[in-house]
């Protein structure tokens, strides 16, 4: 009872996560109209370094970290928050926001790959037929119409979303085999501002800052959002969730991710529900519940 208990809470976790990853997307496209990638990141992050040093504090949570432990948590910190939301930010520059939350739903697949090869994770054949449940859902919503159609092809856009999910794999599966020996909080800390101090330098060359009077209320409201929910909230969560669940599972949460982009698109862009759309969503949410379906 107690283990089903921890699971659902991890599965809490992992949902909210990929809900604010989910938003980012539309929030992301909204704040590029003003600023560049790299501002956008050097705010984002700063903004959620901040907010996570001051729960640090309001917790009364040490700060002491082992240089033993200081490798591990630059190259977590560089793969799964600089290179990471660089390479999104860059690839919204040039696709729309509801097609790079269908794009983030193929992690899984390399996750389910890299677990069995690096952490000797069990394949079941529910959680085959559940990611390819998840797959057809996903399909279904990226071609529900002439608009939404999803074609790789050689669009610089879609490399990068694709490389991106590769790349987030990579850093789910090392949060996960590198067992950093300290709260998921002060790892995701540490973490955000190494993505705030890789960046800095950045914005400094270009002059970023000479853009931030530009900025609107509803765009100062999408930055807020992406730096404490975004890059803050939802990478501590995602980190507490894999404290407990199987790196595969908690990756199946992904699928679910692009419901939210395009519940928050049609809310924040007034875009068109399709029933097909609606049906590849009620099929991802099957997948996700075979995926992680007790052994």
């Amino acid at each position: 009872m107690a283990l089903a208990k921890t699971s659902s809470v991890a599965s809490m976790y992992a949902l909210l996560s990929i809900s604010f990853w989910g938003i980012s997307f539309v929030s992301t496209k909204a704040v590029l109209t003003t600023l560049d990638p790299l501002t956008l990141l050097v705010l984002r992050f700063g903004i959620g370094a901040l907010f996570l040093f001051l729960l640090i504090i309001a917790q009364r949570t040490s700060l002491r970290i082992r240089l033993t432990y200081l490798p591990h948590l630059l190259i977590l910190g560089i793969l799964g928050v600089f290179v990471h939301q660089l390479i999104q930010a860059s690839a919204l520059l040039t696709i729309d926001a509801s097609a790079a939350g269908w794009m983030i739903s193929f992690s899984p697949i390399f996750t389910v790959a890299l677990s069995i090869l690096f952490l000797h994770e069990r394949v079941t054949i529910w959680k085959v037929g559940g990611m390819l449940l998840a797959a057809t859902g996903v399909l279904l919503i990226t071609t529900a119409g002439p608009d939404r159609t999803l074609s790789l092809g050689f669009h610089i856009g879609y490399i990068l979303m694709l490389l991106s999910t590769l790349n987030w794999a990579v850093y789910s599966i090392l949060l996960k085999k590198l067992q950093i020996p300290m709260p998921s909080l002060v790892i995701t800390f540490y973490m955000c501002t190494i993505g705030f101090l890789l960046t800095l330098p950045f914005m400094i060359r270009d002059k970023g800052w000479e853009a931030l009077p530009l900025l609107s209320q509803s765009e100062w409201i999408h930055l807020l959002f992406l730096g404490v929910f975004v890059s803050g909230v939802s990478y501590w969560f995602w980190a507490k969730s894999l404290e407990v669940m199987e790196a595969s599972k908690v990756s199946a949460f992904l699928y679910l991710e692009p419901l939210t982009t395009l519940i928050a698109a049609v809310l924040l862009l007034n875009e068109q529900i399709l029933f097909i759309s609606v049906l590849g969503g009620v099929i991802i949410i099957v997948g996700v519940i075979l995926v992680n379906r007790p052994i």
